[in-house]
């Protein structure tokens, strides 16, 4: 069976699968391989980057801006296991134009006219540089300006859509393209930010996908095995690089096909109601119109930041919420008094979520989505990413389990789960009867 890569005296000769040739052969900026396991996506990944590189790069090195580029995946586990290895084995076994600095997680890129590496330390200028990240180190991606960027496993739960805007940032300046490389594992931010646009045609995005055979490689045998014994949804996501509902997902009767609308002016007479999840790092607020007449509720606005104060979280909501018809502030866990009270001093009345437990809290906007009487503005880009992660671990048996993988992460969610209590009860606390 072929190698991908092969050197005979001196000449480097790449081997690609046809799946590989087609992402190789697009010159769209986002081009995304969602393909089955074992597939050839990770192996590949760095030879689609040194090519950017060598498209992109200053060859100077001496511009004002550095020949930066980015490689990151989702977890340190990954980062360490699979996507180094790869990145050394070819940028610096292989190629023998880069070296590790281990400290700071980065690749110097040899000067090619000189043949020397420039730095003496790891904060010197270098003629260039890849700066490895896992989504896990938060900041870790803004402090560059990148040319260039290739994610992998960027399909897993740990790889937000946060993560993702910040990669997008560290790219504007030269509009640097995107190589992604994943199983998709959910129908979190890559089918709402990009398969979806690229099926209704924007020229931004490439999708490739292949099965995991088509690595010449991978035994046929073990594909048939996986189709034989897996449960439908995991073997098309895993060995065929398909989405798929995967188990444990909590709102599993959210459909974008009925549950997600267009923006529209919301009248200024429809009440409001928004949810509140307190943080430090993630204050998550979620707005929410009632549609008096039909007894329908729709998602118009989220945020989700930090680094601010109280006041500065109240003063900004209360700017929103200047010309709306704003009846009603849930949020924080029953322990959370203290921010409430905080909340209520700077401005804003928060009231305890009528429900307490988190399995109650979930049912009441589950049972709004189940009855087609919730809807989401297709802006709010974080929740819907959100409701098509957030899921119950499975145990060894591939089970659901009664525990929410990652609860800390879904923020958004909170702040709805807070608000879908006050939205049940809206009926007495406002004097309204919406359920008759």
């Amino acid at each position: 069976m072929p190698d991908l890569y092969r050197v005979d005296s001196g000449r480097l000769t790449l081997n690609m699968h046809e799946g590989q040739l087609r992402a190789w052969d697009s010159k769209r900026r986002f081009v995304f391989v969602l393909a089955g396991t074992q597939s050839g996506k990770t192996s590949w990944g760095p030879w689609w980057l040194h090519r950017e590189i060598s498209r992109t790069a200053d060859p100077t090195g001496k511009g004002q801006i550095p020949n930066d580029y980015i490689a990151a995946t989702a977890s340190y586990d990954l980062f360490k296991l699979k996507m180094l290895p790869t990145l050394r084995e070819v940028f610096e076994h292989t190629l023998r134009m880069a070296r590790w600095w281990s400290g700071d997680r980065i690749l110097e890129l040899r000067d090619p006219n000189t043949g020397k590496f420039w730095a003496n330390d790891s904060s010197d200028r270098m003629w260039g540089r890849i700066v490895l990240r896992s989504a896990s180190s938060g900041g870790g991606l803004e402090s560059l300006t990148g040319r260039g960027a290739w994610l992998d496993e960027c399909g897993q739960d740990e790889f937000s859509l946060e993560t993702w805007e910040a990669v997008l940032r560290r790219l504007s300046l030269f509009r640097g393209r995107v190589l992604g490389t994943t199983t998709p594992y959910n129908l979190g931010w890559i089918l709402q930010e990009l398969y979806k646009p690229w099926l209704a045609g924007n020229r931004d995005i490439a999708i490739i996908n292949f099965p995991s055979y088509l690595n010449p490689l991978f035994p046929m045998a073990e594909y048939e095995r996986a189709r034989a014994t897996m449960p439908l949804h995991r073997f098309l996501m895993f060995y065929q690089g398909l989405f798929a509902k995967p188990a444990g997902l909590i709102y599993d009767c959210f459909d974008d096909a009925i549950h997600m609308v267009k923006d529209f002016d919301i009248p200024k007479t429809w009440p409001r109601y928004v949810g509140i999840d307190f943080g430090a790092v993630n204050t998550a607020l979620l707005w929410i119109a009632e549609d008096p007449g039909r007894g329908r509720y729709v998602v118009y606005r989220e945020s989700l930041s930090g680094g601010k104060s109280t006041q500065e979280h109240v003063d900004e909501a209360l700017a929103l919420a200047k010309n709306e018809n704003v009846v009603l502030w849930l949020g924080g866990a029953g322990s959370e008094d203290q921010q409430r009270m905080d909340w209520n001093s700077a401005g804003i009345s928060v009231g305890q979520p009528y429900v307490s437990d988190v399995e109650g809290g979930i049912m009441r906007p589950y049972g709004l989505f189940k009855t087609k009487r919730l809807f989401v503005f297709e802006s709010c880009r974080g929740l819907l990413a959100e409701l098509g992660t957030y899921k119950r671990k499975l145990d060894e048996s591939g089970q659901t389990t009664h525990e929410i993988e990652n609860k800390r992460k879904f923020h958004r969610l909170d702040a709805l789960r807070y608000i879908g209590s006050g939205l049940v009860d809206a009926g007495v606390v406002l004097g309204q009867n919406i359920w008759s």
